[in-house]
């Protein structure tokens, strides 16, 4: 869940070397150093929050991973495929109360806040619904697409255990934005802080002490969600909110049409971006030997997205300093500049340990000795990828800040789809590598990407 704290001036003042068209020598590191404690104020609660969130799934993965390779498998396909799937198209669905109730705060129209989010949830709800039956029949669907039998038997049961969640999504996320579209962003973070640990017991409760196993794992997430729900939805229905909520209200059912066209496109914009990963890994099911390859590739793409949730923070960030530098090249330049620098370094850093640590990375998720040896195999790709992971999102930042989101997603299509994938399964298939899929397609990405955000930024 991004944060919308961008609406803390990353520029509040253009220093006067940059409002000159220049950037004077002796006062850069001075610059920098504003400019970099001011991105840290945007982007520290937002990669706080996200990073405890991804854990949480990666801790259950981690449970699952020393119960068996077959564990691990269906797992991942479970809860990376079938819930990863629905949760993208939801949180797609949701974004478009980020339009709508940013505009009516901005408007103060604070009652009509309340009626999005209640609208927002008859909408999800009903999608929630029509996305349940997925749930139902997983097996039979993975089974009619040619995966093997046993691994579709026990993600499908998984799958019909992880079926509250569902619903949950469909409650949490339009409170989320609707507490993020009024800057309360700490009232998640104060949630986040309180159900990580509690997740973390739950589950080992779960898993080893009643030795309920997978199943288990999948239980723990569903109760993590459910106290993440009830602690946001506490504040902003219990008094929290006095000027944005101020009760259900018959309106939540007027327009409903165009806020399910407005919410169903946002969805699929969204999916675009979210979906391919998830893709590849249902894909790698088909392969020889499908447990281990999707062991290890499963184990890569957590571990990356793990590290990936540090720059999804810096997109916020990235927005702002060109939403405030609109009228400035120079200021838009150098807030993104630093921006994008200081990601990189990060990701070059981490990139580093992947390295050093290449054949340690598996353990947290598994003590196969089979599954530790693939994912060091292909650890110098794990590396390349997080090193591109510090440049994506900044890029991504610079698109949305430049309003030119339709564009991005034309980027994503031609990306993952058009090149990412087919190339991968030519990889895969042709050459015998996983992880060359999600490689390949990071690859294209950024490519394409820093062309276009470097035509924006030279405009």
């Amino acid at each position: 869940m991004e944060s919308s704290e961008s609406a803390v001036p990353l520029l509040p003042e253009l220093p006067e070397s940059k409002k000159k068209g220049k950037i004077i020598p002796g006062r850069l590191a001075k610059e920098v150093w504003e400019e970099s404690k001011k991105l840290w104020e945007v982007v520290g609660p937002a990669v706080f929050m996200q990073l405890a969130i991804y854990t949480m799934i990666v801790i259950s993965q981690a449970f699952v991973g020393h119960l068996g390779d077959r564990d691990l498998a269906a797992f991942s396909i479970a809860n990376t495929v079938i819930d990863g799937l629905s949760f993208g198209f939801l949180l797609g669905m949701a974004s478009a109360l980020e339009t709508l109730c940013g505009q009516a705060y901005g408007a103060k129209q604070y009652h009509m806040l309340g009626i999005y989010m209640q609208r927002s949830w008859i909408v999800l709800l009903a999608f929630a619904v029509l996305l349940a039956p997925i749930y139902v029949f997983s097996e039979q669907i993975m089974i009619a697409l040619g995966m093997p039998a046993q691994l579709s038997r026990e993600a499908g049961l998984i799958s019909l255990y992880m079926l509250p969640s569902l619903f949950l999504y469909a409650i949490l996320l339009p409170v989320n934005r609707f507490l993020q579209c009024q800057l309360k962003n700490w009232v998640t973070a104060v949630a986040t802080a309180v159900v990580f640990p509690v997740h973390i017991v739950v589950t080992w409760l779960l898993v080893q002490y009643f030795e309920l196993g997978v199943l288990g794992a999948a239980i723990g997430l569903n109760l993590s969600w459910t106290l993440f729900m009830v602690l946001q939805l506490a504040y902003a229905l219990g008094g929290g909110c006095p000027e944005t909520w101020i009760g259900f209200s018959a309106s939540a059912f007027v327009d409903l049409k165009e806020f399910v066209m407005l919410s169903t496109s946002s969805g699929v914009m969204v999916c675009l971006d979210n979906w391919y990963y998830r893709i590849l890994i249902f894909l790698t099911g088909y392969m020889k030997n499908a447990e281990l390859a999707v062991d290890a590739l499963s184990i890569c793409m957590s571990l990356s997205g793990w590290e990936m949730m540090i720059h999804l923070g810096f997109l916020a960030g990235t927005g702002v300093a060109n939403e405030l530098g609109a009228a400035n090249g120079q200021g838009a330049r150098f807030a993104t500049f630093v921006s994008t620098t200081t990601s990189f370094l990060i990701s070059l850093f981490i990139s580093f340990l992947t390295l050093v640590f290449h054949d340690k990375l598996a353990l947290i998720f598994t003590s196969s000795e089979a599954v530790i040896n693939a994912v060091d195999d292909i650890s110098v790709l794990l590396a390349l990828t997080i090193l591109l992971n510090g440049v994506q999102p900044v890029l991504s930042g610079v698109a949305i800040g430049s309003g030119s989101q339709a564009l991005v997603a034309y980027v994503n299509i031609g990306s993952y789809y058009l090149i990412g994938i087919p190339f991968g399964v030519l990889l895969g298939w042709g050459f015998n590598y996983v992880y060359l899929y999600a490689s390949a397609e990071n690859t294209s990405f950024n490519i394409e990407q820093q062309e276009y955000t470097r035509s924006v930024l030279l405009d």
